[in-house]
């Protein structure tokens, strides 16, 4: 397995590893998975999100290109601005979703799940023919580390003389200098709380990941995050995950982040699947609430009157809102808000109603 240039810290803090995206990953540390996601929401955590890939796109067609392989629209993304994004294949599935860095007029940064690294790599070159462009992987000189919380921008400033005030939130700053390391410092998050991404050199990530761990406040402690508590984290604020929400097989229209997808742009790939798509949805994600004492897990299914009508996508009992919840894909007449289904648990219906899919 793969390793990030944190994996050396792991074992001062507990770490309990498992596979994940190819890398040997800390599931939670010493401290429990609930203990570490109430910490992100009251206080805050840090992340080792090294494991993350990054792709450069340089060049004269660097906008051109980057328009023509991803659904929004990177015409209207100015300089140290980033925003959401799905690449997608010709009959609209979903290849990963992204976030988009713009660097320069020039010059833009794909960030990528780290399953999917050397797929989306691979699948982007294909498209490069008739583009003025250079395509550069550059995961491995990047270390990438994520502290979120309320106190997120509190605890950062104690380590930079930048004022991260100034980083509003889908932006980002080159040249923040932490601790003596130049960084890039973007404020975005996958946990539904405050929080910035420090982007440095991978030989300079374990330092700065332990030294963040020394912050101490009151009896607070930052604390390393695990990937069951950012699991937990991003389920609770409505964000998806690839392999559970999306995937090769989910169109995607149906996922419900629509503010990422501009149909109205010029042609990109997947665009004629996708305006066919939009006009007919089979299927739509939605948030369910279990009504009866269970917990409902990814692949269970979905009646209605006897039918299957769809299938969980994740679900947990939610420390913060203190009840089981769930995402689900629904066939579309089914997918309305208060419609009451059934979760099929261990072989018994339990009823459940549909809600909202960003819970908090």
């Amino acid at each position: 397995m793969l390793r990030t240039p944190v994996f050396s810290e792991y074992e001062k803090y507990g770490a309990k590893l498992v596979e994940f995206g190819g890398f040997e990953m800390p599931i939670q540390f010493s401290t429990s998975i609930i203990e570490e996601h109430n910490a992100v929401r009251n206080f805050a955590g840090l992340f080792d999100v090294s494991h993350m890939g990054e792709i450069l796109v340089n060049g004269p067609d660097a906008e051109k290109f980057v328009n023509y392989i991803i659904t929004n629209d990177v015409s209207k993304l100015g300089k140290n601005n980033i925003f959401y994004s799905f690449i997608c294949y010709e009959n609209g599935g979903i290849v990963d979703d992204i976030l988009v860095y713009r660097l320069a007029e020039e010059k833009i940064l794909l960030v990528v799940n780290a399953s999917n690294t050397d797929k989306d790599f691979e699948y982007i070159l294909k498209y490069t023919n008739g583009f003025d462009v250079e395509i550069k992987n550059i995961s491995n000189e990047l270390g990438q580390l994520a502290i979120q919380g309320p106190f997120a921008e509190r605890i950062l400033q104690k380590f930079t003389d930048t004022n991260l005030s100034e980083i509003k939130n889908f932006t980002f700053l080159e040249n923040v200098n932490i601790l003596n390391v130049n960084c890039l410092v973007s404020r975005t998050g996958y946990t539904g709380e405050d929080g910035f991404e420090i982007y440095m050199q991978s030989d300079k990530a374990a330092y700065i990941y332990s030294e963040l761990l020394k912050y101490e406040e009151d009896g607070k402690k930052l604390l390393p995050i695990g990937l069951g508590a950012r699991d937990t984290l991003r389920f609770e604020s409505g964000m998806p995950l690839y392999g559970n929400e999306l995937s090769k097989d989910t169109i995607a229209v149906e996922v419900g982040f629509n503010f990422a997808i501009k149909l109205d742009k010029e042609d990109f790939i997947g665009k004629d699947a996708l305006l066919k798509a939009k006009a007919d949805i089979k299927h739509k994600l939605v948030g369910l609430e279990l009504l009866e004492k269970g917990i409902p897990r990814h692949s269970y299914k979905v009646e209605k009157d006897g039918k299957e009508i769809g299938y969980i996508t994740t679900g947990y009992f939610s420390p913060t809102l203190n009840k089981a919840i769930a995402m689900a894909f629904i066939d579309s007449e089914y997918a309305k808000i208060n419609e009451e289904v059934f979760c099929i648990i261990r072989n018994k219906k339990l009823k459940s109603q549909i809600i909202n899919k960003k819970f908090r």
